[in-house]
């Protein structure tokens, strides 16, 4: 892991019950972790953090707005198969800007969660375990990631240009 060329201090756990005592011991300022893992779920240890805990992930993270979560419901409802295995995944509320060359993406900031609420218990109850966006969520949208365990995760506004350097497709 370069993190810790880059100044970071590095810490391993072997396992999930090892990884969570260190997550409550060493106040890291980040916490990197694989959804499933030994002893301990990854969802486990997420639900260890408290609200303001600086969290980076990586991986491939999928995106979606209202008009895709409307999408994913219709083929819910018609009994068809989702383009992309909900399970364990965290998907990012965000409204590209068009591409300048050379770029994926132009910016990528994130978009106003509530839109996706009458949508997001449907999907919760499917595995998807993490959503990125800005706003508040719904009632039901809590009771939903409680019941199903799942995070929000609140993404900082202005932050757009930034985010979409971390875009690759």
């Amino acid at each position: 892991m370069r993190l810790n060329e880059w100044g970071f201090d590095v810490c391993t756990a072997e396992d999930g019950i090892e990884g969570k005592a260190l997550a409550e011991s060493y106040d890291p300022d980040i916490v990197i972790s694989d959804v499933i893992m030994p002893q301990v779920s990854g969802m486990e240890l997420l639900r260890s953090l408290k609200a303001g805990d600086p969290v980076l992930l990586t991986g491939t993270l999928y995106t979606g707005r209202d008009a895709a979560h409307k999408r994913l419901i219709a083929l819910i409802d018609a009994g068809q198969p989702l383009p992309i295995d909900l399970t364990n995944q965290t998907l990012y509320y965000v409204g590209p800007a068009p591409a300048s060359p050379g770029h994926a993406v132009g910016s990528a900031g994130p978009t106003t969660s509530y839109r996706m609420d009458a949508y997001t218990p449907q999907l919760l109850a499917l595995g998807l375990r993490g959503m990125i966006g800005k706003g508040l969520r719904s009632q039901p949208v809590i009771d939903a990631m409680k019941l199903y365990g799942a995070v929000y995760f609140g993404a900082v506004g202005g932050a757009a240009a930034l985010i979409a350097r971390s875009i690759q497709s």
